[in-house]
């Protein structure tokens, strides 16, 4: 349901040790496609979360690609997450932590369904320089993205973000090189294969186009439970 999730994961599994038969929480799940990669190339268990995407649909994806006996699928929002704690060994998130992360209680709220020594990644959309430093959203972004691009933060931003806590020690915070050109390939890639779908895509290619990796990028961060 974002750009590009499983290049985007398949980077961001680089800076995590993820083995057969961990618990995995891969949260805002979307329609499965994360959650299918990690079950498949890491042989863990996946609870898949999402919000937006019901139980039932999200499970006839795993059930096509085979994957049912080791991903369940589970209508859950991000704040209200109906889990033991310390249940998981890993949490994992793809192009969903900018829409509940940014808050300075949610990694408090979130850790504590990790095991100690857990792990957490994510991979978000991300600025190459803060908005409060520009003073402003730049034009070709905030005509596609609105307000919603201040919670597009840097790499830095996310460990300063995470650390202060002393909750969790950060890993690894990486802005993914040249990730504008992932983003706007996947986008040229769905405006081709959904035609109908062209005016809906048309404006990021444009944002992206405009941008030209000066400031649009991801960022990719993980950590460990304190």
């Amino acid at each position: 349901m974002g750009p590009n999730p499983l290049w985007l994961l398949e980077d961001l599994a680089r800076d995590l040790d993820l083995r057969p038969g961990m618990r995995v929480l891969d949260l805002g799940s979307g329609k499965g496609a994360t959650s299918v990669f990690l079950a498949r190339e890491y042989g863990v268990h996946i609870v898949a979360a999402d919000w937006w995407v019901g139980a039932d649909e999200a499970a006839a994806v795993f059930a096509e690609a085979g994957v049912s006996d080791r991903v369940d699928a589970v209508r859950a929002e991000a704040h209200v997450l109906p889990f033991e704690e310390e249940s998981f060994d890993a949490i994992v998130s793809v192009d969903a932590f900018e829409y509940f992360g940014t808050a300075d209680s949610y990694l408090p709220y979130l850790v504590r369904f990790l095991r100690p020594g857990g792990q957490l990644g994510m991979a978000t959309p991300a600025m190459t320089r803060e908005i409060r430093e520009l003073g402003a959203i730049p034009a070709h972004i905030k005509k596609v993205v609105g307000w919603e691009a201040v919670a597009w933060h840097t790499a830095q931003w996310w460990r300063f973000h995470w650390e202060i806590t002393e909750l969790v020690t950060v890993t690894s915070a990486r802005l993914q090189q040249d990730g504008w050109r992932d983003w706007l390939l996947w986008t040229r890639a769905g405006a081709e294969a959904q035609p109908a779908r062209q005016a809906s895509h048309q404006p990021v290619i444009d944002m992206l186009t405009a941008d030209n990796g000066e400031l649009l990028t991801f960022a990719l961060v993980t950590a460990r439970k304190n």
